[in-house]
């Protein structure tokens, strides 16, 4: 049976193994030893419960082929070398490796007991801090403000953003920006835009410990605890020195064709953070490209060609402030802009943030 090897076990990664896996020997290559849903990671970050709900099992993603834990150090050709295993020879690779990112965004531990230590550690530093300042007034900064507002209204928040104002990157509305700004007014969580810090504080992220700071403009800025809520890095440090390296760009993405196929590399595909699709790296986009990847991978098997194109979709913003608040940028079926408030985008994403739609996924009760 045609062997493939997924590289990476995330959203784009388990789609496409579950999708591969009734017609094909499926090996999915994953560091953690459990999946990790971080869309409820802000979540999980100021609520104890949530810290056990973020973290799911991989045993029951595959019912022919096999999940191995473990780290990929290099891939060459369609040869998949993991550290302390054999070298496994594949016809097809995936290449679902993802991103990096800041604590508690993302955690970089591989196993699931580790970060939840972590996690407990945090929620004892909350406890205790009085004020805490968000560096980055993107979607993350701004929905781990509402995270932090809903589970402890009395913290003081400063939000610091280097731009002119909130989601200052392209693709955000006015209007989105207003609905958002009035909804941080209400919490009461003091903005700074305009500026970047000069310095960051002497005090590790995440570690609870006075601090003073100030920005190029002169803003003064004390707290007590702090979170780098900016730097998404590709996961593709295993590609360096193989022959797809010359494919890389510098931010770490990789070159594709619009049927993801690496280019140059006929049986070998990216998807999600790790590629160069132009539109913003998130978890319905990964899935949507899995699903072309399974078309693709099909029709070879079948002995045709791989003839589906992935397009990016027409963006939706899904923006939760906490359980009950936030705002959205929809486009309807006509391209029209729509804003909703946040009682409706609560419905969407703000109350259970799709975690029953992941465990699904994983086969899990």
């Amino acid at each position: 049976m045609t062997k493939v090897v997924v590289v990476g076990g995330g959203y784009g990664g388990v789609t496409v193994a579950k999708g591969l896996d009734p017609v094909a020997d499926v090996i999915l290559i994953e560091q953690k030893d459990q999946f990790v849903h971080h869309a409820a990671a802000l979540r999980a970050a100021v609520d104890e419960v949530w810290e056990h709900a973020i973290f799911m099992p991989y045993s029951n993603l595959l019912k022919n082929g096999q999940v191995i834990q473990g780290v990929v150090s290099s891939v060459t050709g369609t040869t998949v070398h993991v550290f302390g295993h054999d070298p496994i020879e594949a016809d097809y690779v995936i290449l679902a490796s993802g991103s990096t990112y800041p604590f508690p965004a993302k955690y970089s531990s591989s196993k699931a007991t580790v970060a939840k230590a972590r996690l407990e550690q945090l929620h004892d530093a909350l406890t205790s801090a009085g004020s805490v300042m968000l560096v980055g007034g993107g979607t993350v900064g701004i929905e781990m403000t509402g995270e932090l507002a809903s589970a402890f209204p009395d913290l003081e928040i400063i939000l610091v953003e280097s731009g002119d104002s909130i989601l200052s990157t392209p693709g955000y509305t006015q209007e989105l920006r207003d609905a958002i700004t009035e909804q941080l007014d209400e919490l009461g969580v003091r903005v700074v835009t305009g500026s970047p810090l000069a310095y960051l504080p002497p005090i590790q992220a995440g570690q609870l410990g006075r601090f003073s700071v100030q920005t190029h403009n002169g803003d003064q800025i004390e707290a007590d605890i702090w979170f780098q809520c900016y730097g998404a890095t590709a996961n593709s440090g295993y590609l360096a020195g193989t022959e797809y390296e010359e494919l890389l760009h510098p931010n770490g993405t990789i070159r594709v064709d619009p049927t993801l196929q690496v280019k140059g590399h006929s049986n070998v595909y990216a998807i999600g953070d790790i590629t160069d699709v132009r539109e913003s790296k998130r978890a319905d986009a990964a899935r949507q490209q899995a699903r072309v990847v399974i078309a693709n991978i099909t029709h070879q098997l079948e002995g045709g060609e791989p003839d589906i194109s992935y397009q990016p979709t027409k963006e939706w913003v899904i923006l939760p402030l906490g359980p009950s608040m936030g705002a959205s940028q929809l486009i309807d079926a006509d391209g029209n802009m729509r804003i909703l408030g946040a009682e409706q985008t609560a419905e969407i994403k703000g109350t259970d943030l799709m975690v029953s739609v992941i465990r699904s996924q994983l086969n899990l009760p």
